[in-house]
């Protein structure tokens, strides 16, 4: 925990480099900043350091077998950290990212094992925020991203709410503003034949004609 919360303005559209890379060096670290994404604030914290994984759990409040989802810089970060793609996930990729689609797939042997809930898979996407994609490849790898609040309490577009719900417990929140909101990502499990796990932002009608497109 800290009691010493930097929070530190950055563009949306035009991050700016300094702040990009000091939300890297914390997370590197080991530690656990508040970043915007494309629908609401997440907690991005490095998914294959334990400690780091165990504090996210800690600023959350969260039962340690709820899995957290990442979020990654592209596609070829996703496959060159957690493996990859099927088929039927490349083409979800190709057609969604950056978007609000959080594939589900195999969790790579690196990663905390916090990470997955004791599932054995992870959820993942490529937000459409450049602050967020920004950070991720400032790391060099996919970065935790479950919502910036308190289990059991709303999930919050404000980074106003985050300061107050969490400010003594984070290190950094990248304030870019009030986020887009609205519905939670779309979570597709393609860890076998496509399912739907959770409806969000993009229609599971949209998802399975993009998979039938892909097998004619």
């Amino acid at each position: 925990m800290t009691s010493a919360m930097r929070r530190v303005f950055v563009d949306p559209g035009a991050p700016q480099r300094d702040a990009i890379q000091e939300a890297a060096t914390w997370i590197r670290r080991g530690g656990v900043i508040a970043l915007p994404t494309d629908t609401l604030y997440g907690l991005a914290a490095d998914p294959f350091l334990a400690d780091a994984v165990a504090r996210v759990y800690g600023v959350k409040g969260r039962d340690a077998d709820r899995a957290l989802p990442l979020l990654a810089a592209d596609a070829a970060q996703v496959t060159a950290h957690l493996g990859p793609l099927s088929s039927s996930a490349a083409a979800l990729a190709a057609r969604f990212w950056p978007g609000p689609l959080t594939l589900l797939v195999p969790a790579a042997p690196r990663l905390a094992p916090g990470v997955t809930g004791g599932t054995g898979a992870v959820g993942v996407r490529v937000p459409a925020h450049e602050v967020a994609r920004a950070i991720c490849a400032a790391c060099g790898h996919p970065v935790t991203a479950t919502s910036a609040n308190r289990s059991g309490e709303p999930a919050t577009a404000d980074p106003d709410v985050v300061e107050r719900t969490l400010g003594d417990r984070l290190d950094l929140l990248l304030d870019a503003g009030v986020t887009p909101g609205g519905p939670p990502s779309t979570i597709v499990d393609v860890t076998a034949e496509p399912r739907l796990v959770r409806a969000g932002a993009i229609a599971w009608d949209d998802v399975l004609a993009c998979l039938n497109n892909g097998r004619r």
